[in-house]
């Protein structure tokens, strides 16, 4: 702590001035401070650097903070992106097993060769959809549900789908886990 400049009174009540007391024009009288409020300069001075070794303490650890952050950011950014580029590897088998059937289409082998190629490859495809959790929604036949079916059209009650039953599937629908990706199209038997 720098040395301060002693207090300065000047006693300015005329009833204290006598002869031996200067004038208020004259030179201050000087006052050494009270012990106690020496000490307690002292403890203030020492909480002050105690607080500022504390405010150094959280910048450090705020900046800390901050890189970490960003180091998970561009981690789960990097985990995103090797996940994205293992399912498009995974799926280009398909496009392979695509290309195979239509060469054997075209070599001669026919429609029948064609439709079973191409069937192979949807199992596939539906196959590897299921190794990431995916699963496909067949309604037909099933109580219409709005969170998982997206009615399109409404048909006449039958004796084979009664009231409030899916009549027909226009597109399948599929979930992943719990969640639906996409809500199945279906026709919805109804009486009205």
């Amino acid at each position: 702590m720098s040395e301060q400049e002693p207090v300065k009174v000047v006693d300015r009540r005329w009833w204290a001035r006598t002869e031996d007391t200067p004038a208020s024009d004259s030179e201050p009288l000087v006052f050494d401070k009270p012990s106690y409020v020496q000490e307690l300069e002292q403890k203030l001075a020492e909480k002050d650097a105690q607080l500022q070794e504390y405010v150094t303490l959280v910048h450090e650890a705020q900046r800390e903070f901050d890189a970490m952050r960003l180091r998970v950011r561009k981690d789960a950014a990097r985990d995103a992106e090797m996940s994205r580029r293992s399912v498009f590897a995974d799926l280009l088998e398909v496009i392979d097993n695509l290309d195979r059937a239509l060469a054997a289409a075209r070599a001669g082998g026919g429609a029948d060769h064609l439709a079973q190629g191409v069937e192979l490859v949807r199992q596939q495809f539906l196959h590897k959809l299921a190794g990431y959790g995916i699963r496909r929604l067949e309604p037909l036949g099933e109580p219409f549900d709005p969170e998982m079916h997206e009615a399109v059209t409404v048909v006449p009650v039958t004796d084979q789908y009664g009231e409030g039953i899916v009549a027909g599937v226009a597109a399948p629908g599929y979930r992943i886990g719990d969640d639906v990706l996409r809500p199945a199209t279906v026709a919805v038997a109804s009486n009205s």
